[in-house]
């Protein structure tokens, strides 16, 4: 039952992801569900969806865009940087302590999942940032994604979107190399701390490949709209088990 758990969360991720996102509010879930302890299971999530972005990065290759005053290196090395930073918090957060953060970060990853649609649009008419400004953020988005990474993409997004970024293929292509290069050294320093919990990590990872996989070929017949509305449904679902558990 345990691995069935898994197996379908993982699917379900993958195929999310593909679509619109918020696939750890799948993974994360199932793995605390299946007794993998916060801090662990946080890590282990990470680990079973990562290669889905790279291989998304890879499929994205020829829209990568060029950015008008910034170096591309720049904004790789403060995501890298905060990636790092961002695992190593989790790491040495006390495991009481994280699981008092869990419902409190899942509530604010739904809500900006839930208000990222609308949200961008408003924030790009009064806002425009500067290069120096989107380092800064990306950075903070980045250590945000090495802690947790609930609704990461969205809030990079939304900063592409104030920077100036108008074409949905290269800011999506951007995105998906940043979220998954950053979550691979974020892996790294998981691995090095003995925090996955390699068993289900696996079991996860092909089924996460599998519906990402699935998620690619039927995205087209999809109504994004509709599979934001069942995302935005099971992160306040897991958000409220989370508070009664706490």
């Amino acid at each position: 039952m345990t691995i069935l758990l898994l197996v379908v969360a993982a699917f379900g991720a993958g195929l999310m992801n593909s679509v619109a996102g918020g696939g750890t509010f799948l993974t994360f879930p199932a793995l605390v569900f299946a007794g993998v302890p916060s801090v662990m299971a946080n890590a282990t999530s990470t680990v079973a969806v990562f290669p889905g972005a790279l291989a998304s990065a890879w499929a994205y290759r020829k829209d990568f865009p060029t950015i008008e005053g910034l170096r591309t290196r720049t904004v790789l090395t403060v995501s890298l940087a905060g990636g790092i930073l961002g695992a190593l918090l989790l790491i040495y957060t006390p495991e009481h302590t994280f699981n008092e953060l869990v419902p409190w970060l899942l509530l604010a990853a739904t809500v900006l999942f839930a208000a990222g649609k609308r949200l961008t649009p408003f924030l790009r008419r009064h806002i425009h940032l500067g290069p120096t400004a989107l380092c800064i953020i990306q950075f903070l988005i980045a250590l945000y994604g090495g802690y947790f990474g609930g609704a990461m993409g969205i809030m990079m997004l939304a900063l592409f979107g104030l920077f100036g970024l108008t074409d949905i293929n290269a800011m999506n292509a951007l995105k998906t190399l940043l979220a998954g290069l950053l979550n691979a050294v974020a892996v790294v320093c998981f691995v090095v701390a003995g925090q996955v919990a390699w068993t289900p990590a696996l079991i996860m990872l092909v089924s996460a490949v599998a519906g990402g996989y699935a998620g690619a070929r039927i995205a087209r017949k999809m109504n994004p709209d509709h599979v934001r509305a069942v995302i935005i449904l099971i992160g306040l679902a897991m958000t409220a088990i989370f508070f009664a558990r706490a």
